[in-house]
């Protein structure tokens, strides 16, 4: 408990065709900081997630937030990138600096420019994020990753359809409430368990449903040292964190099976002391309905081939034992790819501070977050509580 967050922002997801790269990370700047009662001269580090790859032509970002707040001139600025954890990259990052003695408070920014380019462009950028010497020709581009994905679990485990309709419409539920979210519409179980000409196939067995969003977006925080968090206004602090990196290839794993996210898991819960019923609600990476299921079993929640029990049960439902992306997740919310880490933290704080609107999960004491890059394979986890 080194660490914790005492501030953020966030944009809403979506098309935003007046805004670039630039303009999210400088408004997402300022709001953080006026969040958290503090200017540019209190800041000692900025840390930003841009996965770009080619969405933006501006790359090299690191410095866009002076652009706004001038204070933060000759102060350290570091680029981080790890595919679609990117944003819990530069948060992490920010945090090992903190814990290493080298500054006190540290602006954390992730954001996204993706709607610019063509699907077919968009298809070939997010496809970096595989193995492309063996995974580069998939039909599909990175949604046909994880339909392969999908398709080898379902030979074990067989046809689990529907549970992935029913996390879809979860989520889609649970992202009506959500004032950020790119889709605010409650699309039912039946709509996303048929496959029809507004919902195809994207990459067999996955459906348009089953598919996370293209958005533009950014959000930010700014965490500090617990003292320095325990004179600001509300302080969230990281109970334990984990990031466990797997094989690249899906070759050269189990592909029914999140190996690096049981992991990640099984070290952040240890460190925090705690287990997985112990948490009041997670906010997990859903970037396609196959990956939630799959990390339902990677946090405990289902013995492998079972996940699609916790759905089916209501276990994960917003008056469930454990709900599971109150936000409505990547599939409602959208997936700026470097703002998504820290728009899931940012969310996590605001249930444990008492200030998610429609979204509050009742009592909310502790948050589990799970961002991946790629296909399970950066893996990151946070405990978070709040402490004032």
């Amino acid at each position: 408990m080194a660490t914790c967050i005492i501030g953020w922002a966030h944009t809403p997801f979506g098309r935003h065709e007046d805004e670039t790269v630039e303009t999210l990370i400088r408004r997402v700047s300022r709001e953080a900081l006026a969040d958290a009662g503090m200017t540019g001269d209190d800041v000692d580090g900025v840390f930003v997630g841009l996965y770009n790859n080619g969405f933006s032509r501006q790359d090299f970002p690191s410095s866009l937030p002076l652009q706004e707040i001038p204070e933060l001139r000759y102060k350290p600025a570091t680029r981080i990138e790890n595919a679609c954890a990117t944003g819990s990259a530069a948060l992490h990052g920010a945090i090992n600096w903190i814990e290493a003695g080298r500054g006190r408070v540290a602006l954390v920014v992730g954001a996204e420019k993706m709607t610019a380019r063509s699907g077919k462009e968009i298809g070939e950028i997010l496809l970096t994020a595989s193995y492309v010497d063996e995974e580069g020709a998939i039909e599909g581009g990175f949604a046909g990753v994880f339909g392969e994905i999908a398709k080898a679990y379902f030979q074990r485990h067989g046809d689990q359809s529907e549970a992935l309709a029913r996390i879809a419409a979860k989520n889609h539920r649970n992202g009506v409430d959500n004032p950020y979210a790119q889709l605010r519409k409650d699309l039912g179980f039946e709509f996303c368990n048929t496959v029809s000409d507004k919902n195809p196939y994207v990459a067999q067995p996955l459906r348009r449903t089953d598919c996370s969003l293209v958005s533009d977006g950014a959000a930010a925080l700014v965490i500090a040292d617990v003292e320095t968090g325990l004179a600001a206004d509300k302080a969230i602090a990281f109970r334990s964190t984990a990031h466990v990196n797997d094989f690249l290839p899906l070759s050269k794993r189990d592909r029914t099976q999140f190996g690096g996210a049981e992991r990640a898991w099984q070290d952040a819960l240890s460190r925090a002391r705690l287990s997985i019923d112990d948490l009041s609600l997670v906010e997990t990476h859903d970037c396609f309905t196959i990956a939630e299921l799959m990390e339902y079993e990677a946090m405990g929640l289902a013995k492998p081939g079972e996940g699609h029990r916790v759905i089916e049960e209501g276990v994960t439902e917003k008056d469930g034992r454990l709900p599971v992306n109150p936000s409505g997740g990547l599939k409602a919310k959208g997936h700026p790819i470097g703002a998504t880490g820290v728009s899931m933290h940012a969310l996590a704080a605001m249930q444990l501070t008492g200030t998610a609107g429609g979204m509050q999960i009742s009592g909310a004491e502790l948050a589990g977050v799970f961002n991946m890059g790629g296909s399970s394979v950066a893996n990151y986890v946070s405990v978070l509580e709040r402490i004032k």
